[in-house]
């Protein structure tokens, strides 16, 4: 007979009380928190950073895009990996990843190390991203994580609503290098928090890692990005370079499928996991709201501060419109769903929503009374508050604990796909009607007054100026044209979520499990208990 002790609550998955999940919640919501706010604190200092490095339009759009690239490339990596090594060291891992890239960033002296810096911080932020929803739905059931969810909500609403005022705070104060070096206490923080509070079981299998299919998924991945990216800008939409960039990432991802349903033992992205009809509508869902929500909300910053006038700092608070939104329906839809177990009325009702609120602020231009719009992000806010984790949760519900990690990276893959998509696509359309109007309203005002026109070229190569600094008549004309071009794009994301909303509504609801593992998980589980004594 073994003499082993029985191991403690807090070292099995699924049987902790309600404190020590608590306590481990704590240093995965602060590692959350720093992913969020690497994004939200930049939003309103990226102008002034633009400016400052001397960069353009699509200078601007990168250093969004580097991050969310190397984020969506490597998300289904990262979760991978956490189904076959310990969950706590790839937390921490991605923590010293996000540390680096943010110290490069803030020392960056120009546009080109900066977008390479924010690529880096992108490879950290994938790995949070991903193991945060694994790790937690490796210690709740989905029928419990509905009491959780307000957490995670409350994290999401802070990091949304705080980054843009200190990032806003930090530009006009000491600097937007303090909005890059900011995190790295926090990150250092969930560091040590982690590593005292989260006791996970590793499973012990034999490992095989995909090395070629990951190869081949972030290569096939990127190029196609860079091509979505660069598309119409760089190069015309129909011209040699982009036909052969998708022809190589239509070739490039051909191959990864194939090697992942073919040559692979353990798939970075197991399509068996693509036969379960909840999982594979998520997955459509996802690419559908990350284009809808990511590629027209990311440039409303600049919307308030390129058509509207306001410093970064005035910016960042009219996000607060949208986050309380989000925040109010994402603890009242998780809580209901955990007293009553029935969670698709929730999902369909916020997409409904997310219809709606884009809907209205494809209405906006620079003459909106802000009431109005800051109503309009509510309404967005409130849909997505019930959407984002509902659908999550509904994957998981149907994946066994043994896939957790492939299967909840994969909708967090795809979303960020869409959101690459989005931000890319809609920041050439913002782009091409911005330099368009320009040009147009540049050269009726040089007509009646040449004398404020000349030697202005600042919208002929892509720059974005300094709009308080020009002359109320050419102040005009940007305001006019950041305005119309942002609600046009949210005009462009409108069919993209309409898609989404159709997608939901063919997902079949099943009740959640009240345990960890699904019940075909749990006899050879105890099988193999018993035959291991």
């Amino acid at each position: 007979m073994s003499t082993q002790a029985a191991p403690t609550s807090a070292e099995q998955a699924g049987q902790m009380t309600h404190r020590e999940v608590l306590e481990a919640l704590s240093g995965l919501l602060l590692a959350m928190f720093v992913a969020m706010l690497s994004s939200t604190i930049v939003s309103n200092a990226l102008p002034t950073i633009v400016s400052d490095l001397h960069g353009s339009q699509t200078g601007y759009t990168w250093v969004v895009v580097a991050t969310m690239l190397t984020m969506t490339a490597t998300t289904p990596i990262w979760g991978k990996l956490a189904d076959l090594f310990s969950k706590k060291v790839l937390v921490q891992s991605a923590l010293v990843i996000f540390s680096i890239g943010s110290i490069i960033a803030g020392l960056a002296p120009s546009m080109s190390v900066l977008i390479g810096a924010r690529a880096v911080q992108g490879l950290g932020v994938g790995g949070l991203t991903a193991l945060v929803q694994v790790v937690i739905a490796s210690m709740v059931s989905p029928r419990e994580r509905g009491r959780y969810s307000g957490y995670i909500g409350a994290v999401f609403a802070l990091a949304t609503v705080s980054g843009p005022l200190v990032g806003g705070l930090l530009v006009d104060t000491v600097g937007w290098e303090w909005c890059f070096f900011a995190g790295l206490p926090v990150a250092a923080l969930a560091f040590v928090v982690l590593q005292k509070t989260l006791h996970l079981p590793v499973v012990k299998r034999e490992v095989h890692i995909d090395y070629l299919g990951a190869f081949l998924l972030v290569g096939g991945v990127s190029i196609f990005l860079v091509w979505v990216s660069l598309g119409g800008q760089q190069f015309g939409w129909t011209s040699g370079t982009s036909l052969l960039l998708v022809a190589l990432a239509t070739v490039v991802i051909a191959l990864a499928v194939y090697v992942e349903a073919k040559v692979a033992i353990e798939p970075v992205v197991p399509l068996r996991l693509f036969k379960d009809r909840t999982t594979s509508l998520a997955t459509v869902a996802s690419v559908l709201i990350g284009v809808a929500m990511f590629g027209s909300t990311v440039y409303l910053s600049l919307y308030f501060q390129r058509a509207r006038g306001m410093s970064p700092t005035e910016a960042g608070l009219m996000s607060v419109c949208m986050v309380g939104g989000l925040l109010v329906s994402s603890i009242v839809s998780g809580r209901v769903i955990t007293t009553t177990g029935l969670w698709k009325r929730w999902l369909v009702g916020g997409m409904a929503l997310v219809i709606v609120g884009i809907g209205l602020l494809s209405t906006i231009d620079a003459t909106t009374p802000l009431w109005r719009v800051g109503a309009f992000m509510a309404v967005l806010g409130l849909g997505l508050g019930a959407t984002m984790q509902n659908l999550v949760l509904a994957v998981q519900n149907n994946t066994a604990q043994a896939d957790m990690g492939a299967a909840s990276s994969v909708v967090a893959f795809f979303r960020s796909l869409g959101g690459s998509i989005g931000i890319s696509a809609l920041g050439a359309v913002l782009a091409h009607q911005v330099a368009a109007s320009v040009e147009d309203g540049v050269r009726a005002l040089a007509r009646t007054h040449p004398e404020l026109v000349k030697g202005f070229g600042g919208h002929g190569n892509g720059e974005i100026p300094d709009v308080s600094t020009l002359p109320a008549p050419l102040k005009s004309i940007f305001e006019g044209a950041f305005g119309d071009a942002t609600g046009h794009i949210f005009l462009v994301a409108l069919p993209f979520a309409v898609a989404a909303f159709v997608c939901v509504l063919f997902i079949k609801e099943v009740p959640l499990r009240t345990t960890i593992d699904r019940e075909d998980e749990l006899a050879p589980e105890a099988t193999a208990e018993l035959s291991s004594r």
